[in-house]
């Protein structure tokens, strides 16, 4: 059947019979919610990914696995009698209307900062709507995401309530405050790992916070720093072959001349 059209309908039909408790397929069977995070997880990155090197030919397939996580999820809610993929779609374009009244109602907003605000404002209300024992607004962010785009994310929830600085000068000079905390515990005559681990820690935050209130997202810049010393490191590897040496022959003074030639090129 490779050249026939699946429609969506196709997809649920053959996620379903991968759940056939005859017919199905055994690992399908043996996955439950939790046991199915992890490929989640990997297939949104592996999204990421493909858009970051700018591989749109493969993007359908990554996106279409990151579907299948979705489907999914689905029809496990549905043999459990939760809910179904209908519920999913039905839950997602209710939230995206409700967000957007200005495209989707009479609402008119001055600016994208007066959009933004009622957005947050329309979250708040839906989290309280959800939870009314929510004591604040940090109930919701998940644990698990990575560390960067979750303190982006406090962040991001703290300035929505107006615990924020209107200006750069001292998100800057708390990054510098942080600086200096970690150094002065590098001087201690006794070094307190625990202590370091944590000033090290309240600089980190302060660098995301730094990233936020310049319009960027920490975990895309840091992903191209480390894509940055990645492919000059693999430079400077190479024209360590071609001069014929290899790591271990050079000093550090010599590894860095050759990391220098490397920036200066490019």
């Amino acid at each position: 059947m490779e050249n026939y059209n699946y429609s969506l309908g196709d997809l649920l039909a053959i996620m379903a019979a991968l759940r056939d408790p005859e017919s199905g397929c055994p690992w399908d069977l043996k996955q439950h919610f939790a046991s199915i995070v992890p490929h989640t997880l990997e297939e949104a990155y592996e999204v990421a990914d493909a858009i970051e090197r700018n591989d749109l030919a493969i993007l359908p397939g990554e996106l279409g696995d990151l579907l299948f996580q979705v489907v999914f999820y689905s029809r496990l809610g549905e043999e459990q009698s939760l809910f179904n993929f209908g519920d999913v779609v039905q839950a997602i374009s209710h939230k995206l209307v409700a967000r957007h009244p200005h495209v989707f109602g009479g609402a008119e907003f001055a600016d994208e900062a007066a959009v933004k605000a009622n957005w947050e404002t329309t979250k708040a209300a839906e989290r309280l709507a959800r939870d009314q024992n929510a004591t604040s607004v940090l109930d919701d962010i998940p644990l698990v995401l990575p560390s960067l785009s979750r303190a982006n994310k406090i962040q991001k929830r703290c300035a929505s309530v107006g615990f924020d600085w209107d200006s750069l000068e001292p998100v800057v000079g708390k990054v510098r405050e942080e600086l200096d905390e970690v150094l002065a515990e590098l001087t201690q005559p006794a070094r307190d790992h625990q202590r370091i681990g944590e000033e090290l820690g309240d600089l980190l935050f302060a660098c995301v916070n730094l990233v936020r209130h310049l319009k960027q997202d920490p975990e895309q810049v840091l992903r191209r720093a480390n894509n940055k010393f990645e492919r000059r490191f693999r430079a400077l590897e190479q024209a360590l072959q071609a001069d014929g040496k290899a790591h271990g022959d050079c000093s550090l003074a010599e590894l860095d001349g050759y990391w220098e030639q490397v920036k200066s090129r490019e």
